[in-house]
């Protein structure tokens, strides 16, 4: 049994307020090899991928139906207003209680970030408070006696671990390779894939340890970055162009 942890994120923010809609959202780029890993466990050795979220129900479920129509079994959106402005400790929270009410499992897996906030923090926080043994930038897993072994890929290093069951994983961008949305299963997904809907009363939290209440962090704005890029063209012979161009970076400090 595998839970994948996935996120809509915002794909277009204007300023002090964020403002979630399906159509500034869309599912995590980061979570989608997860999925496409999660399923190969899943053709391999059997049992279930249940996509997992936290979010308003519009954009939380659009994300889950995109899991749906990807192949995943099931699908849970914890959402209730009181879970508004959640930092990552916040949503961890939350998703930790929500794992609490759909044991048992055997791997929890989360994407290594989020294309919006870009913390790393969710699926680290959430294996703590759900006391789970962790490891992180997971590129492959393999089921062994008693748990799985699995690779680890990181700063230039590959590592070996071994981990018993149930654990949670955070996957590495290369893991799998994702394809695209196939037909068939978007049809599957709107028309006969149903998403499970657990609020506070339903995972057991009460008001103060979730959203703005159970932050410890606040963002005050978001905006996209807006980068000014100049083409110069250096001519000159060859040489001319490198000395040139090595003056240049000397000038702006970065070369030596």
């Amino acid at each position: 049994q595998i839970v994948v942890c996935v996120k809509s994120v915002v794909t277009r923010a204007t300023g002090a307020k964020i403002v979630r809609s399906p159509e500034l959202s869309e599912l995590n780029s980061f979570d989608r090899p997860v999925i496409t890993a999660a399923l190969e466990l899943r053709d391999l050795h059997g049992g279930q991928v249940t996509a997992l979220t936290m979010g308003p129900p519009d954009t939380g479920s659009e994300a889950l139906r995109e899991a749906l129509a990807l192949g995943v079994d099931r699908a849970v959106l914890v959402s209730d207003p009181a879970l508004g402005g959640a930092d990552t400790l916040a949503t961890s929270t939350a998703l930790a209680a929500a794992l609490g009410k759909m044991v048992p499992f055997d791997l929890v897996l989360f994407g290594t970030r989020t294309s919006d906030s870009d913390t790393g923090h969710v699926g680290i926080q959430t294996a703590v408070q759900a006391g789970l043994p962790l490891v992180t930038y997971a590129s492959a897993v393999e089921q062994v006696a008693g748990g799985v072994k699995v690779k680890r890929t990181v700063d230039g290093f590959e590592e070996q671990w071994s981990v018993a069951l149930p654990a949670a994983l955070t996957m590495h961008p290369q893991a799998a390779r994702p394809g695209d949305v196939p037909l068939q299963g978007l049809q599957r997904a709107f028309a006969e894939g149903e998403i499970a809907s657990l609020d506070l009363a339903a995972i057991g939290l009460s008001p103060d340890q979730v959203g703005d209440a159970g932050s410890g962090t606040r963002l005050l704005t978001m905006n996209r970055v807006q980068t000014k890029r100049q083409c110069d063209f250096i001519e000159g012979t060859v040489d001319e162009q490198v000395d040139l161009l090595v003056e240049r970076l000397q000038k702006q400090g970065l070369v030596g």
